[in-house]
């Protein structure tokens, strides 16, 4: 049985898991203001949809699939005049490490930017990859099976082999 959240267990619930939103933000748009945008139109879209989550279901699944919606078809609408962010230019701190040299930093930077190249549902499937996420859960944001996820993961991943290869030639 389904029992709806009150508002605040929704704003809780939002706010407990807002990395997923500056993430995906980040990756879809490259202009601050854009981003702060779409950041307001996700969580607009999460309290509207918020009768619509199932509480016998993980809360961060339904609020990739919601926020990933929106985020791929602000991007369409935003395409024309806004150029999509690479990894290295997000806004974020990364530690320097004695662990790291700088070929592997290059090698990271190279892989970032291809990323950030790609469309956007391999963007978000390579996003969710990324963040950990099994096929299965993939599957179940993006709206997609499993085997079509595995299929273009193993697609993604071939081509940027490919591409890193010639990059590296």
């Amino acid at each position: 049985m389904n029992t709806p959240l009150t508002k605040q267990q929704l704003i809780d619930l939002i706010l407990a898991n807002k990395g997923i939103i500056i993430k995906i933000c980040n990756s879809y748009c490259s202009d601050k203001n854009y981003r702060e945008d779409l950041g307001q139109e996700i969580i607009y879209q999460l309290l509207r949809s918020g009768g619509s989550f199932q509480t016998e279901n993980r809360f961060s699944t339904w609020m990739y699939r919601i926020s990933l919606n929106v985020a791929i078809s602000f991007y369409r609408k935003q395409k024309t005049s806004t150029q999509v962010v690479a990894y290295t230019d997000l806004p974020v701190e990364i530690e320097d490490t004695d662990d790291r040299n700088s070929e592997m930093d290059e090698n990271i930077d190279r892989l970032q930017k291809m990323i950030s190249l790609l469309g956007p549902l391999d963007k978000a499937m390579m996003l969710l990859y990324l963040d950990s996420k099994s096929y299965a859960e993939i599957a179940e944001v993006l709206d997609i099976t499993e085997t079509n996820v595995a299929t273009r993961i193993s697609r993604i991943k071939i081509r940027l082999k490919q591409q890193f290869i010639h990059l590296n030639q």
